[in-house]
């Protein structure tokens, strides 16, 4: 191929077009050489431009009340494209995912759910509620300067039947692993696992499921299950099994092709329902936050891995400090086996949260964990699921926030922290609130004074750490009907609201032939 040779001047014309300036040091000058041999510029963190988020079909039940609540926190957004029109404009935008034929969970025909309408600015939350039976997900994408922190909550009140209960779950980021340490085949357990895609391509995910004594042979093994595009698909545990039923199960879902979302919906009988949503990455330290005060019933659930044993002690981090609970003070999990233990009487009237780190600080195994905490008594017994989660790194939000019955749990692991905690807007009218809270070392705060003076609506929670140690963070929300308390715990994700750019710098050396 013929080419034609540029000049160095020419060259440096053209970069001064596209970047407004250029250095027009010849390769080779003492200059050019200082220059090559600086430090690079650091990346700098900028507002991510698009994020997608996936939910679950809610429920089966006819009787099932649905609010799904959409919300990006108010702060530097994106900046808008040049030249954007109305086509362009930010959006936040939730589209029903099919449930493909054949793939239902009961048989049941359920409709889809309402999404709500379109975040038109970030601080204010908004929501939609659908009736009955929902047997849909949905996929939504979110872009612009409403793409950072965007957050959609999805809350179920199911008041009698199988499925009674209030379900709750953070919608979720598209992936290609996931745990569930808490799963169950047993007797009066119904789990699925709830599958997303939100692509234009098939994905196809594997379930593998772990018991005490250790990987079991499950039917979907060689050929895995297929999600079909922009869908949802129930997946019945038990049935996968040939061994019989397990009490006590850690799942693993993978994708050999594409990314889904996936969550885990667990129905037990006389105890309620809700989800579990996937464990954080496997890690040797673990904080499983929120844990009501009023708990009568704790039960853990933990799995290593990979291929070394993992010696845990437990330890409970309550508002007064640290101790070590007298139900177990420690809890040994076996490469590759699911261990539980139950944990009575655990948090003795104060909200707290359960910390594990190695027995031997010099043998650090990572695990997954979670718990199931169940409160009430006899008939009036309600279950919900939390699992181990990362600290917060800049910004973390849950949505549908209540004016009764909300509780924020903030726990400090290590040292002292200091938290801005912002409750937004109510999606039918208030203003925002901001306080500054400061959590000891060692210690759990709970906060169930939330909403914001004047809100009307559900309101939007956001965290955001100020100086000092890593901070864990839950909300809990109660609704009681006919005396039972039921309640949902979810966990606060890092929104992963920017990312990393990394700063480029002119080198006019590569251009010498």
């Amino acid at each position: 191929m013929k080419r034609t040779p540029l000049t160095l001047i020419a060259v440096a014309t053209a970069l001064a077009a596209v970047t407004g300036f250029a250095a027009m040091t010849a390769p080779g000058d003492p200059a050019a050489s200082a220059a090559s041999a600086a430090p690079a510029p650091q990346a700098a963190r900028l507002p991510v431009e698009r994020t997608s988020l996936l939910c679950p079909a809610p429920s089966t039940s006819e009787i099932a009340e649905t609010r799904t609540t959409s919300f990006t926190p108010a702060g530097t957004g994106a900046p808008a494209p040049a030249g954007e029109g109305e086509a362009t404009k930010p959006a936040a935008v939730l589209a029903v995912a099919e449930k493909p034929k054949g793939s239902g969970a009961t048989g049941k025909k359920g409709k889809a759910p309402k999404a709500p309408a379109t975040v038109t600015a970030p601080g204010k939350p908004v929501s939609a509620e659908t009736d009955g039976a929902v047997t849909h997900g949905l996929t939504g994408t979110a872009t612009g300067a409403l793409a950072p922190g965007w957050t959609v909550q999805q809350t179920t009140l199911v008041t009698a039947g199988a499925a009674r209960g209030l379900l709750g779950v953070t919608c979720s980021a598209p992936d290609t692993d996931f745990w569930f340490p808490g799963a169950s085949t047993g007797k009066g357990r119904s789990d699925y696992i709830h599958l997303t895609n939100p692509d234009d391509g098939i994905a196809v995910a594997d379930i593998e499921l772990y018991g005490p004594e250790g990987e079991l042979k499950t039917s979907v093994a060689q050929s895995g299950v297929e999600v079909p595009p922009h869908s949802t698909v129930p997946v019945l545990l038990g049935p996968l099994l040939s061994e019989g039923a397990q009490e006590n199960l850690t799942a693993h879902v993978t994708t050999r092709s594409g990314r889904v979302g996936a969550v885990l919906g667990s129905a037990a009988d006389g105890l309620g329902s809700d989800w579990l949503a996937a464990s954080a990455d496997p890690a040797a330290r673990a904080v499983l936050p929120g844990i009501p005060a009023d708990a009568t019933g704790v039960r853990l659930v933990a799995l290593a891995p990979g291929e070394s044993d993992a010696d845990l002690k437990i330890q409970l981090v309550t508002p007064n400090g640290t101790i070590v609970p007298a139900a177990a003070e420690s809890l040994h999990v076996k490469a590759g086996m699911t261990a539980s233990v139950d944990l009575p009487d655990l948090t003795r009237g104060a909200a707290a949260s359960l910390l594990l780190t190695p027995s031997d600080p010099k043998k650090p195994v990572p695990v997954v964990a979670a718990l199931r905490v169940v409160r009430g008594k006899g008939s009036d017994q309600e279950l919900a699921f939390i699992p181990a989660t990362a600290p917060i790194a800049a910004r973390a939000t849950v949505a549908d926030n209540r004016a009764e019955g909300t509780v924020l749990t903030l726990t400090a692991s290590e040292t002292d922290a200091q938290v801005k905690v912002t409750a937004s807007a109510g999606t039918e009218g208030g203003a925002p609130a901001t306080r500054t809270v400061t959590v000891k070392g060692g210690t759990t705060t709970v906060l169930a004074d939330l909403a914001p003076k004047g809100v009307k609506g559900s309101y939007a929670v956001t965290v955001e750490p100020v100086s000092g140690g890593p901070v864990h963070a839950a909300r809990s929300l109660t609704v009681t009907e006919d005396g039972i308390p039921m309640f949902t715990v979810q966990t606060l994700v890092d929104d992963r609201g920017t990312v990393q750019v990394p700063t480029a710098r002119q080198d006019l050396g590569v251009l010498d032939d």
